[in-house]
């Protein structure tokens, strides 16, 4: 579970928070950038490794691509429309907000003080106090990491399956003799978009920049496109007491309490509105970041929480046979957003086609979450590793030539293939519960007699 070797070392050479301030050049020890991101990361400890490149508008870019409304709606719509229905996430979505909300600004408030890349792990340490401090930010960090690469893997086999609808619906549908792609097809899909994903994050983070701002754009306008294009295409609407008060019951699983429902319900919007963390993932990559990353922050949920409502409003506007869209029978194979879409439009104009398009738009920004996603994951696992707290961590804090944590990268998307591999299985509630007992049990075991959380390489800078 962690470096030994490097924390005890650290904790030998490095010197504390405070030294690094006062260090005078002319001591022939440590100086103090000129530059000052550069000065507080190492103030935080921690030497500038990383290329500092992003912006106010490219770190917001990174996190509201990691929300990705279009993303998360179109991937989790079936869970909201069996459990619960309409209410349960046009009303729920607003619940959601609001404590995201409180959320967003708390992380933003610490963000502004602690603008690593370790985010949550590194805080929690800060947070904890000095004797909670090891086991607080242990755990966090284990949580954090897995919890990224479990979200990789649900993004990408999310879009694989996503892609196999285009596919299926293009073909001739369910019932046309459509090609639908068996569970082996489909994980080749997945395997082609993490390694594609991970030949992305691969580039100087100028290039990543432009997948943020890409991945940023496509949400707004496609927000704006299809609340505009959607309830104008359909022939029939639901009426707005449909849409924000129908409650579904029929889960076909044998639930029959409402509340529980409509809890599960709100999965639809607690997946769509997550990953913003992202913003401080990226802050030693971020210029004035103990200002950007929190804006970032800020921002990205403000907007998604807004504009993923309206969304929400009007693709839940033309939902009618709730029962019918859930059908694994109907020509989308019981994709209840691509039914809707692709009923709506061969209605209107005798040809599905216009649903299709539609779908390629949702699978480009769930395409562009999967990217923002193996980069968050990227620089969580980089921050970890470089204090010592991941197995053989001197490999997974390198940096390339290009300033990039190439090897971490690579690692972030082979743990989320192998994380997928098991397609038909929960693995949410073994994850959660293993995460927990095996980092309780490793630091009781071992990790307690050596890891103190987050230590210094400033060191290390002097020595280069």
């Amino acid at each position: 579970f962690g470096d030994r070797e490097q924390q005890q070392r650290s904790n030998r050479s490095a010197p504390s928070s405070e030294e690094a301030r006062t260090m005078s050049p002319r001591s022939g020890e440590l100086p103090v950038a000129d530059d000052p991101d550069q000065a507080r990361l190492q103030q935080l400890g921690y030497k500038q490794e990383l290329k500092r490149g992003l912006t106010l508008l490219s770190n917001f870019a990174f996190s509201f691509s990691m929300i990705s409304v279009l993303a998360g709606v179109a991937t989790t719509y079936n869970t909201g429309l069996r459990y619960g229905g309409p209410a349960s996430m046009t009303l729920g979505w607003l619940v959601v907000a609001a404590f995201n909300g409180c959320v967003a600004l708390s992380m933003a408030e610490i963000c502004s003080a602690y603008p690593t890349s370790g985010g949550l792990y590194y805080w929690s340490a800060k947070l904890a106090g000095k004797d909670w401090a090891p086991l607080a930010s242990w755990v966090t960090g284990w949580f954090n990491i897995v919890g990224q690469w479990a979200a990789t893997a649900s993004v990408d086999f999310s879009l694989a399956q996503f892609v196999q609808v285009m596919v299926l619906l293009s073909t001739g549908g369910a019932n046309g003799g459509g090609y639908l792609a068996s569970k082996y097809v489909v994980l080749a899909i997945y395997f082609a978009l993490l390694v594609v994903h991970g030949l992305i994050n691969s580039l100087s983070i100028r290039w990543l920049s432009w997948f943020g701002n890409l991945g940023a754009f496509w949400n707004l306008a496609g927000v704006v496109v299809f609340t505009i294009l959607i309830p104008s295409v359909a022939k029939d609407r639901a009426s707005i007491d449909f849409v924000f008060t129908h409650s579904y019951s029929d889960n076909g699983v044998g639930i029959h309490s409402k509340v529980y429902t409509l809890a599960i319900g709100l999965l639809t919007s607690q997946f769509a509105l997550l990953g913003y963390d992202t913003s401080a993932h990226m802050s030693e990559e971020t210029k004035n970041a103990d200002w950007s990353g929190p804006m970032g922050i800020v921002v990205s949920v403000g907007l998604s929480s807004v504009f993923g409502w309206v969304y929400l409003v009007a693709i839940t506007s033309i939902v009618m046979d709730i029962p019918y869209l859930l059908d694994p029978g109907n020509d989308a194979g019981g994709n209840a957003i691509a039914q809707a879409l692709y009923a709506a439009f061969r209605a209107r104009f005798g040809s599905g086609a216009g649903g299709i398009v539609c779908l390629a738009i949702m699978a480009a920004a769930i395409f562009l979450c999967g990217t923002a996603s193996v980069t968050s994951n990227s620089r969580m696992g980089y921050a970890f590793s470089r204090d010592g707290a991941m197995p053989f961590s001197r490999a997974w804090h390198r940096v390339n030539k290009q300033e990039v944590p190439f090897n971490v990268v690579w690692l972030s998307v082979s743990v989320a293939f192998v994380i997928a591999l098991p397609a038909n299985f929960n693995y949410t509630p073994v994850a959660v519960g293993g995460v927990l007992l095996l980092s309780l049990a490793a630091w009781v075991l071992h990790a307690r007699f050596w890891f103190r959380g987050p230590v210094t390489n400033v060191a290390d800078a002097d020595d280069a």
